[in-house]
Parts: C-alpha cells; structure tokens; sequence
C-alpha cells in the first residue's frame, strides 16, 4: 500500500537487536535477577551494620467474647522476625494463656496471626487493659471497651442478618424506588434536577465510606498496609467501573441502542450503592459477632431512613427512557439492596478489618464513577452547572448527613 509521500507501509517484523522475541521479552528480567543476587551476594550494607536488631510489630486486630470465663486477642506477626509470646498481663497482673495457630507454639512467624485464648472471668460493660510481653522483653498494648459476650456463628445470627438485611437494605431501597412513577411525570428540568440530586447522595456515601476506610486502615495489620490498601481498593474499583462504562461506550458507538439507554446507568448506580451496603452489611455483622452492637427498632429505623433515599436514584436514570420490565426493578432492587445480607453473614464468619477497609475503599471508587457517569448523562441531556442542579446536589449531601445522624445515635 503506497503513502501520501510515495513511500511504502511496512510492518515491522525484523528481530529486536537480531534474538527471538520471547528472548527479548525475558532477557531484562534474567538480568534483573542477576543484578539482585549480586546485590545480595556482596552485602554492600555490611559495614552499616552496628549489630542492633530490629523491633518486633505486633497488632492486635480485635476481640472475641465466647463466654464470660474466656477472653481471645487475635493478633498478628506484622515484622520480619519470628517473635515469641512469652507473658501475658490482664489488669496488671500476670495470667495464663494459650496461643493457638501457631504451630502449636506460642511463637509467630513472620506474617503469621494466631489467638491469644486468655481463661479470665470478666463483667459486661467493665473496660479491660492488656500486656503481652515478648521474649525480647518488648510489651504490645491492648485495651478492650465494654467488653459484652459475642454470640459466636449460630444459625439465629445467619437468620437475624438476613432479616435485618431486608429492614436496612433491600425494603428501603425498594420503598425509595416506588417514586418512579412520579419521576416520569417531571419536566426535564427538574429531572435533572434529581440526578444531581442522586449524585448528592452517592457523593455522601462515598465520602462517609472514605473516612470509615481509613479509620479502620489503622487498625489493619501493619504488614498489609493499611491507607495503601484502601487506596488501591479506591482507584481499583473506579477504573475496574470505568472500563465497563468505556465497554458500554463502544457498544453504543458500534449502533447498540441498548447501551444508550439509562438502564446502564441505573445498572452502575446500583451496583454503587450495593458495594457500600456490603460494606454497611460487614459492619453490622461484625459488630454482632463481636458483641458490640444491639440493633434495636430505633436504630433499625435509622437505617431505613437513611437508605430509602437510595432509591429514586436508582431509577431516576429510567425516567426518560422505555419502561423497563419489572423483572429489571427486582435486579436494580436486589444489586442495590441485597448486598447487605451477604455483608452480614461475610461479618458473622471471618470479621477483619483487613476486610472490611477493603470492602469500604471498592464502594468509594465505585460511587465516585457512578456520579461522573450521572454528571455526563446530565450534560448530554441539558447543562449539568446549571443552579437548580447544583442546589439539588447540596441538598442530596445534606439528606444523607441528616439520615446519617439518626444512625450514629
């Protein structure tokens, strides 16, 4: 095929600097490893060294309550060294212990987490302190608040997750998207409106989820670096959203008509919203294994209110658009809701909060995604910047704050 300037396209295929190209490919990385083992191999540190050792890091991540005669400190090896538990203090005073998932031993490898099981007779609502001493003599510090019995894995707590689910997560969200009918009698001024307004509560969740991502960062282990991960977590999801938004995007560019419609944006908004209510979800059920929280109506209620609002901004994307069966309103319903059961019950078996950082970090950078993309549907419909719809926003951060209040009471 000739150029414009007479020339000839052709497709490189020579070989790089005259090897096959899978040896191109490997050659760096056999060089690499040389280089590394050389390193190691010299020691070139060896004088800096004054002999000092360094200090063990060990993390208490939490506490369970099997009965009132045992208490179990879960704790984490997050140094390089193995490092030995030697004594154990409650209240300031020496106590017997049993270090199990160590490999029979009371000695952590490097990485490795195990239980403390302490047979120590407390009272509920008493605050408890702490020490274990290691074998270099370093003491790791813990204070249990309010210690009440955690219930443990029972089949009542796998059955009161799902219905609390359904009370916090799947009834709001479907009360919320009863308001559809009423969305399609607006104008398409105060339509827009309603976006803006749903990016006003999607905009809270993630914000309020971010600040709970990094407060529980600090009570991540530090050998798997807490604020890092909730970053990862964040940019992870948002380009991982991102991609299925850019796939949607070709689709509709390829004459999909389908993926021009605001099911797809309904889609992402509810799997936004369904991340956070994971996340929510794991919080609850940890808080009931570990004994620490009693969801009473009152705080039940709080939650509903709370994420009812989570629903016109599921639907309002459909308000212009074909009506959708209603088998679609069930899946945007359960995507945006159900999340909250399987978030209990994943709080029930296996609390971390490894976990639980993760979980908030992937729902923050889902949430933001999911408003750029209500922003662009906005501004293909209208003027995103217009008062209205920047009032409207306000107002959606400050529904949420409000409905956040009578939860945190």
């Amino acid at each position: 095929m000739s150029k414009p300037d007479g020339g000839t396209a052709m497709h490189r295929t020579e070989r790089p600097l005259g090897l096959p190209r899978w040896v191109a490919a490997v050659l760096p990385l056999v060089l690499l490893a040389v280089v590394a083992g050389g390193f190691f191999a010299t020691t070139p540190f060896a004088s800096l060294d004054t002999g000092g050792e360094p200090l063990p890091d060990v993390t208490v991540t939490h506490t369970t309550l099997p009965d009132d005669e045992t208490i179990v400190l879960h704790v984490t090896n997050n140094g390089p060294d193995p490092v030995t538990i030697s004594q154990v203090l409650v209240a300031d005073a020496y106590w017997d212990f049993d270090v199990r998932g160590a490999g029979g031993d009371a000695t952590l490898a490097p990485r490795e987490s195990a239980q403390v099981v302490i047979p120590y007779h407390w009272n509920p609502g008493w605050d408890l302190s702490f020490a274990l001493v290691l074998s270099d003599g370093a003491t790791i510090h813990h204070t249990l608040v309010a210690p009440s019995e955690s219930p443990g894995l029972t089949t009542d707590l796998l059955v009161t997750m799902v219905v609390v689910g359904l009370f916090v997560g799947v009834i709001p969200v479907a009360l919320g998207m009863l308001w559809f009918p009423f969305l399609q009698s607006m104008s398409d001024r105060w339509l827009h409106a309603i976006l803006a307004f749903s990016a006003g509560i999607l905009g809270f969740l993630a914000i309020d989820a971010g600040f709970e991502a990094f407060e529980l960062a600090e009570r991540v282990p530090g050998a798997f670096e807490g604020p890092a991960l909730v970053a990862l977590g964040i940019v992870g999801s948002l380009l991982a959203v991102q991609s299925v938004s850019a796939w949607r995007q070709g689709r509709a560019d390829d004459g999909d008509a389908h993926a021009e419609s605001g099911l797809w944006i309904a889609y992402l908004v509810a799997l936004g919203i369904g991340l956070h209510n994971l996340a929510e979800g794991l919080a609850i059920g940890s808080s009931f294994a570990l004994g620490r929280v009693s969801l009473g109506a009152f705080l039940v209620i709080g939650f509903m209110l709370h994420n009812v609002t989570e629903g016109p901004a599921v639907v309002a994307p459909l308000a212009r658009g074909e009506r959708p069966p209603v088998a679609q309103f069930l899946g945007l319903g359960a995507l945006a809701g159900a999340p909250v059961i399987l978030g209990g019950w994943l709080g029930s078996l296996a609390y971390s909060p490894t976990l639980g950082a993760l979980f908030l970090a992937v729902g923050v950078g889902a949430i933001l995604q999911v408003v750029w993309e209500l922003r662009g549907m906005i501004g293909r419909r209208g003027r995103a910047g217009t008062a209205l719809n920047l009032l409207t926003f306000l107002a959606g951060l400050l529904v949420m704050y409000v409905t956040d209040l009578f939860v945190a009471l």
